[in-house]
């Protein structure tokens, strides 16, 4: 049996592919539209507080906000077209015509299935190159009340690290391990929890168990004088993970770029669970643009004369919905530790598609 015979005539899968792509695109048009309205009211207020910030902001702003909410709300605009394409498709009696032809249920959902598997690839590199670096931005915007924010270059910046009982703050941090290079270094020194001195020199680079860092002045406390000492040794057994993994955000990081970190933080012996759980999720997210149209095809199936296709697309919305619920509980629970990351991340997809088999099989009828 060719792969081909699979699916309906080739007419008719592109046509129901066209209805499908049509109905997802145009119902995500219309959230990110409403959604987007209803942010701006109140964030628009906030961005134009900063002083010097005008309509360019705002724009600015919706252009990093956009892509987020269109990620967030893409598997719902695939649930309900799918619902759409299939009621509608039910309604005129297509699905009945394809099924007396000899089809399967299977073979009536093929187009919409292979559809997915386009969907969920475009999802996965919208996300991947898109979505996470206006994420990064945003979010350093965001904590900087929307101002001018420096050039990013990929380096990590304005870090916190505690050693030695003193407080370091790093302006920005370059390179990994041992070649990590430190820009802008402020060492809060203490002596029982009181300030006594401030040290700030502008570079810092790794020296044995500590960082050597040139050119330092040190602000003393209780005489309120600076002095310039030279080239001095910080942060005694302080490693460079500490610097350059301080704060690893899954969301504002690509699959590859996460990957490695969570491959570092391994080496540091720190808990990676929750960060392998998001990492496994942004594979799984995007899939369920595959198993949408099959949670969905119960509005598909039956007859439509039995007054009971309303009923039928509510149901497969109500299947669709209730993945959202476990997929975000699950998510939950391997944050907190409760499920391994691959369960937490994987679970509640395999076991809807089992439903969506099983309520296909016996909708089918």
């Amino acid at each position: 049996m060719g792969l081909t015979q699979f699916f309906p005539s080739r007419t008719m899968s592109a046509y129901m592919a066209k209805m499908f792509l049509v109905r997802t695109f145009a119902i995500l048009g219309a959230l990110v539209l409403i959604l987007q309205s209803l942010d701006l009211l109140t964030e628009s207020g906030r961005v134009l507080a900063q002083p010097g910030n005008g309509d360019a902001e705002i724009w600015r702003y919706v252009s990093l906000r956009v892509p987020q909410i269109a990620a967030t709300f893409l598997p719902y605009s695939v649930l309900l077209g799918s619902i759409l394409t299939l009621f509608q498709l039910n309604q005129n009696s297509e699905v009945t015509a394809m099924k007396a032809s000899g089809l399967s249920a299977h073979q009536v959902l093929a187009p919409l299935l292979l559809t997915g598997v386009v969907v969920a690839a475009i999802s996965f590199l919208f996300n991947d190159r898109i979505v996470t670096r206006a994420t990064a931005t945003l979010e350093q915007w965001k904590k900087v009340e929307y101002a001018a924010l420096p050039i990013d270059r990929g380096d990590r910046s304005n870090v916190w690290v505690k050693g030695d009982n003193n407080l370091i703050q790093v302006q920005q941090i370059r390179g990994r391990g041992d070649a990590a290079q430190l820009y802008g270094i402020t060492v809060y020194e203490r002596q029982n929890r009181s300030l006594v001195s401030i040290l700030t020199a502008p570079h810092g680079v790794r020296d044995g168990n500590g960082w050597r860092v040139d050119n330092a002045e040190r602000f003393t406390v209780a005489t309120d004088k600076k002095a310039k000492v030279g080239s001095v040794v910080i942060g005694h057994n302080i490693r460079p993970d500490q610097f350059t993994l301080a704060h690893v955000d899954a969301d504002s990081m690509d699959f590859l770029t996460l990957n490695d970190a969570i491959g570092d933080l391994k080496v540091a012996g720190r808990q990676t669970d929750a960060l392998e759980g998001a990492l496994w999720h942004k594979l799984a997210g995007p899939l369920s643009a595959i198993l949408m149209p099959l949670l969905g095809a119960v509005a598909g199936f039956g007859l439509a004369r039995s007054g009971k296709l309303f009923v039928r697309a509510v149901i497969g919305m109500a299947l669709g919905f209730l993945y959202f619920v476990a997929d975000n509980f699950a998510l939950a629970m391997g944050n907190l530790g409760a499920y391994p990351p691959f369960l937490a991340a994987w679970a509640p997809f395999l076991l809807f598609l089992m439903i969506g088999e099983a309520v296909l099989l016996r909708t089918e009828e």
